[in-house]
């Protein structure tokens, strides 16, 4: 069973953050705190959304998707830009990845959204071929960049004293 996300599932969150991260060889990169994840999703003006994977039975968590809205300039609408998407291990191979992916089709498709987009380690060949059997194509073309740490905050702090 897909369903939204609640306030109660986010220390779950968490932890399946930090087995994401295990499994991407970056576990001391994953610094977020069950409180930033809290406010991120439910506080006052929530950026990011959830849907977790559960146990049709006792209703366990198996997995979670999540997403923020992000925009095309090109096609004037809002997309969904999939931040993570992860399943148990003990748990894949049971549909529960593609169910959190036809969730998050369903809102695009509901909403007027066109695109669902998404990044994969290059080496994650069984989440590549997943993707691709669902008809996802790679984005070959372009190439992801990133500021962090020491050379964001260099480029974003002031110069002059003034912002």
């Amino acid at each position: 069973m897909i369903r939204s996300a609640t306030p109660d599932d986010v220390p779950e969150i968490h932890a399946m953050v930090r087995e994401l991260a295990e499994y991407e060889k970056a576990l001391p990169e994953a610094r977020a705190t069950v409180d930033q994840l809290r406010e991120a999703l439910f506080g006052e003006r929530p950026a990011a959304f959830a849907h977790m994977a559960v146990d049709d039975e006792d209703g366990s968590p198996l997995g979670f998707a999540l997403w923020f809205l992000n925009f095309s300039t090109w096609r004037g609408v809002h997309g969904i830009y999939l931040e993570d998407l992860y399943v148990r291990p003990d748990r894949r191979g049971g549909g529960h990845g593609k169910a959190l992916l036809t969730e998050l089709a369903r809102i695009c498709v509901e909403r007027g959204y066109e695109r669902l987009e998404w990044s994969v380690l290059n080496w994650n060949e069984p989440s590549i071929a997943f993707y691709r059997s669902l008809g996802a194509r790679p984005q070959d073309e372009w190439t992801v960049y990133r500021l962090t740490d020491e050379a964001l905050t260099n480029l974003g702090a002031p110069k002059d004293g003034s912002r």
